[in-house]
């Protein structure tokens, strides 16, 4: 690939044109909002200059509502030889193609799996898809040099290419990104009137739940639009595990010792049915959380704390798989949890103690 249009330059439309930049491929921008396309230019990210000819790939960086729209404009303006998109919806655009006389052919959907919370162009980072998923959905009309481009694509920018039919993606998001917006917003949405004193003993547990209703709130009213239908059956079966934990949590209380016995179970089997899912989820290719043990370790509120505990696992010869750190303001210390393979905890945390570092496994 030689050169690239990337419309819409937010978060990830300006990661996708500085994985390109990077590697070679001549990228310019397109963008109704000229400040973020001007502040991605400056980024490096590409050239505000419309392009000389037909550029080998254009890449549709908008919202999954208007992808059919803006592929027919691309098209008719003869803009490229192949076309893709980033949308998180894929069903919907592949649907009304047809609709806004767009050519199917010469069309493949697409979706990173690598979002953030954050948006716009100073979100924009060239390793942001780097072993990440990165679905294409053809169609049976794309034709093959179309999928070979968008393939290409997905390897300059280091992702991981996997192949899907567009209804199976929109119930697999639904589950795995959508409906999760949506209950991290629902609980971040309780602390709106919360008291300053409840909010002020909150702790990492809840930081890590909210984390993400700190995205574009309109950017996903677009998403959930259209994928309304999935993810709302996703939170159908959220709400009977809810009911069942809320009839549960209330006859903790019955007077009866076989309904106490009854909730019980009922929580615990919910509770291990959340240990067993979150295994479930891949760290890395081919590491998923079940492979991996968490140890924690207490360091001081002083410069270097940090490194210092890197520096000590480094020594032992241990590779760090992932880290999370627990600190709150006005303590005196923190802890950090290292993630590494279950195969190497027992040694490190042996090795850690001996060293002076307060320890728990």
């Amino acid at each position: 690939m030689k050169s690239a249009t990337v419309i819409g330059t937010g978060a990830i439309g300006t990661s996708v044109a500085l994985a390109l930049t990077r590697t070679g491929v001549s990228v310019h921008l397109n963008d109704v909002n000229s400040t973020a396309a001007r502040t991605a230019e400056a980024m490096g990210a590409g050239s505000l200059h419309a392009p000389d000819g037909q550029v080998d790939l254009a890449i549709l960086a908008v919202p999954p509502t208007r992808i059919a729209t803006e592929l027919a404009r691309a098209q008719h303006s003869g803009l490229a030889r192949a076309y893709t998109d980033v949308a998180s919806v894929k069903a919907r655009p592949h649907h009304e193609l047809l609709g806004v006389s767009a050519d199917p052919s010469t069309y493949v959907g697409g979706h990173p799996l690598a979002g953030t919370e954050r948006s716009g162009p100073l979100a924009g980072r060239a390793d942001l898809f780097e072993r990440r998923p990165w679905v294409l959905t053809p169609s049976a009309h794309t034709d093959q040099g179309v999928l070979n481009r968008a393939l290409e694509l997905v390897a300059l920018c280091a992702g991981t290419p996997v192949i899907m039919e567009p209804a199976a993606h929109d119930h697999a998001v639904a589950l795995t990104s959508h409906a999760p917006h949506l209950i991290s917003s629902l609980m971040a949405a309780r602390l709106e009137h919360a008291t300053d004193a409840s909010v002020r003993v909150s702790g990492q547990g809840l930081r890590d739940v909210t984390r993400i209703a700190a995205g574009d709130p309109v950017l996903w009213r677009e998403i959930l639009h259209a994928n309304a239908d999935a993810v709302a059956d996703v939170l159908n079966a959220y709400a009977d595990d809810l009911n069942r934990v809320i009839t549960a949590l209330r006859d903790l209380a019955d007077a009866d010792p076989a309904v106490q016995k009854r909730a019980t179970t009922d929580l615990e089997e919910l509770l291990l049915q959340g240990n067993q899912g979150r295994a479930r989820i891949e760290h890395k290719p081919g590491t998923s959380l079940a492979d991996l043990a968490a140890i924690s370790v207490a360091i001081s509120d002083e410069p270097n704390s940090l490194a210092r505990v890197f520096t000590a696992v480094g020594e032992v010869g241990v590779n760090i798989e992932d880290i999370r750190i627990e600190h709150s303001p006005g303590q005196g210390q923190g802890l950090v949890e290292l993630l590494v393979h279950r195969s190497s905890a027992a040694e490190l945390c042996r090795l850690l103690s001996a060293s002076g570092w307060t320890v728990s496994h």
